[in-house]
């Protein structure tokens, strides 16, 4: 198979659990691009929050691409210039965060440097490994600043690439359907991890984005060689030549996968590509 194309997942995937890029994985990926193969950061992290692991991948340099959102943003990392973007429209955005005022959640966007939310104070989740202040590491992940405003629907006057809501594991699982339902026709919304819930336009996934964008540069799905490990990976699995799972990513995703390697804290992509390069 003729891989020109290297598609990664960021979090659980290409960063090991401490969230860094394991050196023999850094490595493996800057010799593939010595020999011209792309490589394709795609996350439902934001833009600016992917900068900095581009050029730790040297990426710049070696002109790869940035698919951030979830899908809804594709961006080229040597000219920072947008390939692909779709919001939701304004109105749905609003009406999404008005909805979201019932329910026990804390949404989070952004626009340009600041990241937006209700409290930063009410910002803690009691997870298995301990309290973690979910409004700090999205901010601090995204490279954005912080701003409370009150009422979030109203202040969204502007189209909106991704709206994320945190809220604790079990309760999300209880009422994910009441939280999504009322949108389903308009949006496309997906578990990015157990108390992650994101919403992106219609049709927005991260297979629909290289599908629009790469055939164009001669890079087609076949080409591709693809790594994940979360719900929404699954496009981007599904859609490659070579769809891998990571040894630690969710059942669902090993079942459609081609392949399943090792965890991202045993270098999986580092074995992956030294199987199939």
């Amino acid at each position: 198979m003729d891989i020109k194309a290297i598609v990664l997942d960021i979090d659980g995937t290409l960063l090991t659990s401490k969230k860094m890029i394991s050196p023999k994985t850094k490595q493996a990926l800057i010799n593939a691009q010595e020999k011209g193969i792309k490589v394709i950061l795609a996350s439902g992290r934001p833009t600016t929050g992917m900068f900095e692991l581009a050029e730790q991948l040297e990426m710049t340099k070696y002109e790869g691409y940035l698919v951030s959102y979830n899908g809804s943003r594709v961006t080229d990392c040597k000219t920072k210039e947008v390939l692909f973007n779709q919001a939701m429209s304004v109105e749905t955005g609003q009406a999404i965060l008005e909805h979201l005022k019932k329910f026990d959640v804390m949404p989070m966007i952004d626009k340009e440097d600041y990241m937006y939310v209700n409290d930063v104070y009410n910002n803690n989740l009691e997870l298995p490994e301990g309290d973690f202040n979910i409004i700090r590491y999205e901010s601090r992940g995204g490279n954005f600043k912080l701003c409370e405003i009150d009422d979030l629907a109203a202040f969204a006057t502007f189209p909106i690439n991704k709206i994320l809501i945190a809220a604790q594991p079990e309760y999300l699982q209880e009422n994910v359907d009441a939280i999504h339902a009322p949108f389903d026709e308009v949006v496309t919304a997906a578990f990015s991890a157990p108390f992650y819930f994101e919403f992106t336009d219609k049709g927005i996934d991260k297979a629909k984005a290289l599908n629009t964008v790469f055939p164009d540069l001669g890079i087609h799905s076949y080409n591709m060689i693809a790594f994940g490990d979360g719900q929404n990976d699954r496009t981007i699995i599904e859609y490659a030549g070579i769809g891998v799972a990571m040894g630690n990513a969710v059942e669902e995703l090993k079942a459609v996968a081609d392949d399943v390697t090792l965890s991202c804290d045993e270098d999986g992509i580092a074995v992956g590509l030294a199987k199939y390069l």
